[in-house]
């Protein structure tokens, strides 16, 4: 194996039911981010940026197409190079292989021992940061510990009920693993897992053989999981921007977020560039009738209207008249005159018609599924 080199394990399957209708027709990876981006290009740049040229991405096997209609050749991540590759597999297929009682996990093993690498991340795609793997990889190396964690310290308010705690003792070791419904009293913030891991191939490999053959579960996060309290398990500390997004008031704020310039430049300004498809089109056009305040926008708006406190990605159509405040769009949405939008999403494609409103509150923001229209109420 080559000294220091890395392969990496990306997982998609994480599902859930708080983010409908959003997810109904993509997975999380593929949730549109600050106008431009999507929730994988994170972990995917932060694996380019630590050198990494080998990826086996896991997804459920009704969500690739998307994730193939974001990735493509893999260009933006320059995963189409020579010796660069990445791969999808069906999680559904870890499930089918275990319930026939067959070795569930060979074609991942086969892909490790092919990646000839001496180190393994395995990385989600719920968390929104910006990390140095490298850095990870050095800290690990450094401590004689059999896997490295990443976690953050996060307020209670960015943590739902399955998301994993941790508790570390003073020599850095995690010693403990538990739910924040199990966090004691008057805790102001908890070590939240972020669902990042370090390990050698070598033992990678090992454990994944050996647990097969117990049963362990299919999902390599929650036996990573389970690992960590029964191994040695030295812990990093992540520092940046988090952004843990697990329902519709998550996802609202952690885009909201961008519009703060201290969090939008901890997260996608720092010396380690986060990368996205590219789109050749031409910039926003802002009409002299309208007014912009505190927003963002992607490339082909035509904004005439008033939009504050909003994001808004590419093709949004805003018509004078038309108001859009603390509100998120998603690609080709169109804003008809004088209608009123404040604390929303809207899907792609979604229409508001001429004077029609769609309000919301801070508390309950209101979701417009993929390509509805919404009309003035008579």
């Amino acid at each position: 194996m080559r000294t220091n080199k890395l392969c990496a394990i990306l997982s998609g399957i994480k599902k859930s039911e708080d983010l409908q209708p959003l997810t109904r027709k993509r997975p999380l990876a593929t949730l549109p981010f600050d106008c431009k981006y999507r929730m994988i290009d994170f972990p995917l740049s932060s694996l380019v940026n630590a050198s990494v040229n080998s990826i086996f991405m896991i997804f459920n096997q009704d969500e690739t197409q998307s994730v193939f209609d974001h990735l493509g050749g893999g260009k933006e991540w320059n995963l189409d190079a020579i010796q660069h590759h990445y791969f999808i597999h069906l999680y559904q297929d870890f499930l089918k292989k275990k319930e026939q009682g067959k070795p569930y996990y060979e074609t991942l093993i086969d892909y490790l021992r092919k990646s000839k690498s001496e180190y393994t991340v395995i990385m989600g795609n719920k968390v929104l940061c910006n990390i140095d793997l490298q850095a990870v990889l050095k800290i690990y190396q450094n401590q004689d510990s059999d896997m490295t964690v990443v976690y953050k310290r996060v307020p209670k308010e960015q943590i739902t009920d399955t998301d994993s705690l941790i508790s570390i003792g003073d020599d850095g070791v995690v010693n403990g693993a538990y739910f924040i419904d199990e966090a004691e009293n008057g805790s102001k913030l908890h070590n939240l897992c972020m669902d990042i891991f370090m390990v050698r191939t070598n033992w990678l490999i090992d454990a994944l053989k050996e647990g097969q053959e117990q049963g362990i579960s299919a999902n390599i996060h929650l036996f990573l999981q389970e690992k960590m309290t029964e191994m040695t398990c030295s812990a990093y500390e992540y520092t940046g921007y988090l952004g843990n997004v697990f329902d519709i008031n998550s996802y609202y704020q952690v885009n909201m977020d961008m519009l703060n310039v201290n969090k939008f430049n901890s997260l996608l300004y720092t010396n380690k560039k986060i990368y996205t498809k590219l789109k050749n089109e031409v910039p926003t056009y802002y009409d002299t009738s309208s007014q912009v305040t505190n927003s963002h926008f992607a490339t082909g708006c035509l904004i005439k209207g008033t939009v504050e406190n909003s994001l808004l990605s590419r093709q949004t159509v805003v018509e004078e008249g038309a108001e859009v405040l603390d509100t998120i769009t998603m690609a080709n949405a169109y804003i008809g005159k004088n209608a009123k939008i404040r604390y929303a999403i809207l899907d792609k494609n979604v229409t508001v018609e001429e004077g029609a409103e769609v309000i919301g509150t801070p508390e309950d923001i209101v979701v417009v599924e993929k390509g509805v229209t919404i009309s003035k109420k008579s």
